[in-house]
This record gives structure tokens, sequence and C-alpha cells, in this order.
């Protein structure tokens, strides 16, 4: 294929067949309202601009995807609760001090060490990296929030 470069993304422009300006790509599981469905529209846009797609593999779909602005606030107000117990978790926890406790931890905690880091295995996560990790999580779902209100 010759229009494809080894390492570099490909970068396609779709354009609207009535006005010419550029597309958002929104999944090929995406099915477009009727043009006159201006409420679905605005919805559709709202859900865009906070980064949720209709995207898959094709296996099960695209997932849970609320239907109006009312279940989009309080799917990231559900999902800010679950970042702030994991939080939670990572304010609490106690720091392995030698190798014996790492494996420990690592033993009890090996999920939650894991969504911090890939390397939760072979290096000792602290809690203030996990701390900063749900932070940040947190502020980026209160960011998403306020764009919605």
């Amino acid at each position: 294929m010759g229009d494809i470069k080894r390492g570099e993304a490909a970068v396609f422009e779709a354009k609207c067949p009535q006005c010419a300006a550029l597309m958002a790509n929104m999944g090929l599981d995406f099915e477009s309202p009727k043009k006159e469905d201006v409420k679905k529209w605005e919805h559709i846009k709202t859900l865009y601009s906070v980064g949720i797609g209709f995207y898959s593999c094709g296996c099960s779909g695209p997932g849970y995807i609320p239907n109006s602005k009312e279940k989009l606030i309080e799917y990231f107000e559900e999902l800010k609760h679950s970042y702030l117990k994991n939080l939670d978790f990572w304010r609490s926890r106690i720091e392995p001090a030698d190798k014996q406790e790492k494996e420990k931890d690592y033993q009890r905690n090996w999920y939650e060490l894991g969504r911090v880091s890939s390397k939760s295995k072979k290096e000792t996560i602290t809690n203030q990296e996990g701390i900063n990790y749900w932070l940040e999580r947190v502020k980026e779902i209160e960011t998403k929030i306020g764009l919605i209100k």
C-alpha cells in the first residue's frame, strides 16, 4: 500500500457531503440519527466532546453509552466515585519496607498495583504514585462533567 508510511499514523480526513466540513470519527458502530433530530445530534456532539465514541472490536459492540445528558453526568459521577474509592486504597495502604513485604503486598494487592503501573511486579509502587494516578483520573472526570454542564 503506497499511501501508508512505516511508523507514521494514518490520517484520513472525511468531509461532509452536504457542507464540506470535516466529520468526526465516531467509530464503526455509530449509527447516525435522522438529520432533523437536533436533540440527538446535540447529544452526539456532547459525547464526542468528552471522548465517547462507538468503537469496538466487533465482538460485543461499543459498550454502555448514555443516551441523555443526565445519564451521561450520572455515568461520570459513578466513575468518579469508583476513582475516589481507589484513591482511598492508596491513602490507607502501608508501603512495603523490604523485599518480603513487597512480595506479600503484591500477592494481596496485585490488581490495584497493576492498575497504576505495568511494572508493579518488578518495581515498588509508592503510595504517592498511586494517589497521583487516581487524582489525575478524578480531575479528568471533573473536566468532562464541566464540559457537559
